[in-house]
């Protein structure tokens, strides 16, 4: 039940901050970092891939005890990384944005089926210290990738140009040498192909955790190694801030340790909240009918956005609005003060959303890729 909570409790944080009814009066934690450092947001993304490979161990430990091979297991995660990945680039261009030449090819669902289908394979084919020294390379390749090789046109980050320089960076310039057109911020994409190295690590971070939680030790010492860990973890991202700055959108391997050491705190605390103590109850329900049904939400909250962000009407006065500025404008922007009015946009479209799952839930109905 800890890991649904969890699952569901980052699925609805997703959704708050990816909807809010003014992008630049929202609050400062609902917002992600501008460049270096970080905020509450830029902790949601990395929660959920974390959370995938946590799940992934005890989903491939029943599969195994059904009798089936780590080859059936393969193909089913290369069909369902295919999938995501599909479903990320529909709701990239839904509802009308699904021209060839400028479509958003990398995305939220993009990274997840990559970081999913590669650290499936480590997973099935290595044990604990193959994991490990995969983390490793990950990491410390990552940082000597963009600490040591020369940027073409730029020269050599720290001699020639700053470290991490927002578009003079090796991601920056792959991504716009792959894709120039198709980027989320025009000239580099937070999803990048290179940072997407150091996320696979995120995964298998979660990997080594859903290992410990399935072993035959106590829960109180599965909770305690936990956090201690993530203790661990939160110092360790600090300390390598210095010479690797945390960034989210270069997905740093600082950001990496950093970020998993906040999962990891979290979860031993559900754990013991929901799995040892056993404290629940009615205040757990409306999380985990997102948390079981996280796809879903996610996929729903994608469309509902996309479609009032870009479909368009014209007021009586004559202007043109997006569907999503003309409801804020005259719903919303004239209760409160411009950030608790951003606020409350946001909590109604979580409303909304959890309305619809909640739907789902009592049909049964649950979305599995």
């Amino acid at each position: 039940m800890s890991l649904d909570f969890f699952r569901g409790l980052t699925i609805m944080a997703m959704i708050l901050v990816n909807n809010p009814g003014d992008e630049e009066a929202a609050y400062w934690p609902l917002q992600h970092a501008k460049w270096n450092g970080w905020t509450p947001t830029d902790l949601i993304f990395p929660f959920f891939l974390f959370i995938v490979g946590v799940a992934m161990m005890f989903s491939f430990w029943s599969r195994l005890q059904r009798g089936e091979s780590r080859r059936d297991l393969m193909l089913h995660v290369v069909r369902r990384a295919f999938i995501l990945f599909a479903l990320g680039l529909f709701l990239n261009g839904f509802p009308n944005h699904f021209h060839a030449g400028s479509i958003r090819i990398y995305g939220v669902l993009q990274r997840i089926a990559v970081c999913y289908l590669i650290a499936a394979a480590v997973a099935l084919w290595t044990c604990g210290r193959g994991r490990i020294a995969a983390i490793a390379v990950c990491l410390l390749g990552y940082w000597a990738l963009m600490r040591y090789v020369p940027v073409p046109g730029f020269g050599v980050p720290t001699r020639d140009i700053p470290l991490l320089d927002p578009d003079r960076n090796l991601v920056a310039w792959l991504d716009r040498k792959l894709l120039m057109g198709h980027l989320y911020e025009n000239t580099r994409d937070p999803e990048g192909v290179i940072s997407t190295l150091p996320a696979i690590a995120t995964v298998l971070l979660g990997v080594l955790t859903g290992e410990w939680l399935r072993s035959e030790r106590t829960r109180h010492a599965k909770a305690a190694w936990i956090f201690a860990a993530g203790v661990a973890g939160l110092a360790a991202g600090e300390f390598f801030n210095t010479w690797f700055p945390i960034n989210k959108k270069l997905w740093t391997s600082s950001f990496v340790l950093f970020t998993a050491g906040f999962a990891l705190v979290l979860l031993a605390l559900c754990y013991c909240v929901l799995d040892i103590k056993k404290w629940r109850g009615g205040w757990t329900k409306p999380v985990l009918i997102f948390g079981m049904n996280a796809i879903a939400a996610y996929g729903f909250a994608e469309l509902i956005a996309h479609m009032v962000d870009r479909l368009t009407v014209t007021l009586s006065d004559g202007r043109t609005l997006s569907w999503q500025q003309a409801i804020y404008e005259k719903t919303f922007e004239h209760l409160a003060s411009p950030p608790n009015a951003s606020l409350f946009y946001a909590i109604v479209f979580v409303l909304i959303c959890l309305i619809a799952m909640w739907v789902l839930y009592r049909k049964k109905i649950f979305l599995k890729i």
